[in-house]
């Protein structure tokens, strides 16, 4: 289970100078990472996932395959060497179903969920990612639900599959950004999934991700090993909100999830110049 830390002890572990020890040349980095991390995580992500594959013939249930994917998480983040601290934990429901909203900004941010969120739960996930070997067939058998963008019926039964399982009491996460962020900033959020939230009456809890986009920038292999930072907030009720209401209960999780995140990245706010 990820450890809870204080406020004050993030802020201290988020400081650079935390992490002037571990840097190393340029060059040895690439070569670490090309040569040995990035082998071994294609082989536990072929491993796993073939692993994953053969328990949803055995568990309809797809708690099996949500076992699998968490240790696979796990052998990711430590080959990786980024450790993860939690903080607001103590929010978490996990006895009722809720959309848990992130930010969106490396590959690592799924592997980091699935390692520190401690509950079984279901990912929307882009379209695009159902087309991958193995990882495809791990979203499809696993019961996750495909988003596109490009397709808005399809995205209406994806949210319908989707509140079907809220009320049923399986946790959603999203992120709302519809992608990654190039440049580890939060983007605007999209509207669509916040759908759901009304429909099946169940909260929002927002989270922001620190660190994954300096360990892992978006379109390289690069893997820059530092303390990753996963902060809970309080949840966002829908009962004052209607299916109109989707902006203005999107533009709330977003302002929520940019002041956790602002407050620990280390990218300048961009709210600030307004």
């Amino acid at each position: 289970m990820p450890r809870e830390s204080s406020v004050a002890e993030v802020e201290e572990a988020s400081k650079p100078a935390s992490l002037a020890g571990r840097r190393i040349p340029q060059w040895l980095s690439r070569l670490r990472s090309y040569a040995i991390l990035d082998p071994l995580i294609f082989f536990y992500t072929f491993f796993f996932g073939s692993a994953s594959l053969a328990a949803s013939f055995a568990d309809p249930t797809g708690a099996r395959q949500h076992a699998i994917a968490r240790q696979w998480a796990r052998w990711i983040l430590s080959t990786a060497m980024c450790p993860v601290r939690v903080v607001g934990l103590d929010r978490i429901d996990a006895s009722r179903a809720a959309i848990y909203a992130a930010n969106h900004i490396s590959a690592l941010d799924i592997p980091l969920l699935y390692a520190n969120l401690p509950f079984q739960f279901r990912i929307l996930a882009k379209q695009e990612l159902f087309r991958y070997p193995l990882i495809g067939g791990h979203l499809k058998r696993s019961g996750q639900f495909p988003v596109d963008h490009s397709n808005a019926r399809a995205s209406i039964r994806s949210l319908g599959r989707a509140i079907e399982g809220l009320k049923s009491g399986m946790p959603l996460v999203i992120f709302p950004e519809g992608g990654r962020a190039a440049d580890g900033h939060i983007m605007p959020f999209m509207s669509g999934a916040f759908y759901a939230s009304i429909k099946a009456q169940v909260p929002i809890v927002p989270m922001a991700i620190v660190g994954t986009f300096e360990a892992l920038p978006m379109n390289t292999y690069d893997i820059h090993p530092r303390e990753l930072l996963l902060t809970v907030g309080d949840p966002i009720s829908p009962e004052d909100y209607t299916t109109r209401d989707l902006d203005a209960l999107a533009a709330k999780a977003q302002r929520a999830i940019e002041d956790m995140y602002y407050a620990n990245a280390h990218v300048p706010d961009p709210r600030e110049k307004n």
